[in-house]
């Protein structure tokens, strides 16, 4: 999910926190739970900062072990322990246990979308996406500013947010159902289907829908039950040559490839140099895929320059390309 939904769960998980007798009894406890799970409802996401190195290593890793079991884990021991040193009077095990859950609750909510994450390192690596709630959901968010306002003007934060958490847990079941009648249509009406990514957006009838078959890759939205497709491109299998098997050394294309699950490729000839193109066929928009890995090998079978990450006019793509020159 994104910040400031992260951020308002963190809230509502200390709201829910005054439920435990413990916390409830105990101002400096309560102000040190609510830290702790504000802080814990974000703290998976701190891999943000490897934006400042340079998109591969961010895309590479982002959602990644920082997500994982042993990092939740970490996160809720560390941050429970570091506020702990503030405040060595109040209740350790109900520090760490609501903020634990505040870390939980991160992961669990970021594994239903389109993104997803590598929640269940170290026993694999393959990343989880069921695509099924936004990285951004509004009406998640509004019933989170719905909770908040009530709170302050004066409602028990427990009932308040059990009450909110009811609705926003019969939302996610009808989320996932709305998915799998996706999935089933498109098996009724395209044969071979092999794999389906899906993107829900914020009108709850229209869904953005890539997907593949035995011999094309699928582009489009179902819009209430109605498969609308968009694009429709050859499945073409990744050459077995020195210029593709040199690509792939490259640190932005492996990065791509890591995260991509449904990519086409593409390559254009220069006179002194060749750039190979791989395209994420899952973020579609007007007309668009922003998401790509680009790389340009000289003649001389050198790499010149690459890039991975979201961009929206092949201008902005070759003053990246200029910007990011990264040969190996």
């Amino acid at each position: 999910m994104d910040t400031g939904t992260h951020i308002a769960m963190g809230v509502a998980l200390g709201g829910f926190a005054t439920l435990d007798p413990v916390v409830q009894q105990d101002p400096t406890l309560f102000t040190a739970v609510m830290v702790g799970t504000i802080i814990g409802s974000h703290s998976p996401d701190f891999d943000t900062v490897l934006k400042l190195r340079n998109n591969a290593v961010y895309i590479r890793h982002h959602r990644g072990i920082t997500h994982s079991i042993p990092a939740v884990i970490f996160w809720g021991i560390t941050i429970s322990s570091i506020i702990y040193l503030f405040v060595p009077d109040v209740s350790f095990l109900h520090l760490w246990l609501w903020t634990f859950l505040a870390v939980i609750l991160h992961v669990m909510v970021d594994v239903p979308n389109a993104y997803g994450t590598q929640a269940y390192r170290p026993f694999t690596k393959k990343w989880i996406a069921h695509g099924f709630i936004s990285t951004f959901d509004p009406y998640i968010f509004s019933l989170h500013l719905i909770g908040i306002i009530a709170w302050i003007l004066g409602a028990s934060p427990g009932s308040t947010w059990i009450m909110i958490y009811f609705i926003i847990v019969l939302y996610y079941i009808k989320r996932y159902i709305d998915k799998r009648e996706i999935v089933k249509i498109i098996h009724e009406h395209f044969e071979h289907v092999e794999q389906i990514a899906t993107s829900p957006t914020t009108k709850q009838n229209i869904w953005r829908v890539a997907f593949t078959t035995d011999q094309h890759y699928f582009v489009g939205r179902v819009e209430d039950g109605h498969v609308e497709i968009d694009d429709k491109f050859h499945r073409l299998s990744v050459p077995e040559n020195s210029l593709f098997e040199l690509a792939m050394t490259d640190k932005n294309i492996s990065a791509f490839l890591s995260f991509s699950p449904i990519y086409r490729w593409e390559i254009n000839l220069f006179d002194d140099f060749s750039e190979i193109r791989f395209i994420d066929l899952r973020y579609r928009s007007d007309g668009h895929y922003p998401f790509v890995a680009v790389v340009q090998i000289d003649d001389n079978m050198r790499i010149m320059n690459s890039y991975t990450g979201w961009v929206f006019s092949e201008e902005k793509l070759q003053n990246k390309l200029n910007m990011d020159s990264n040969p190996i």
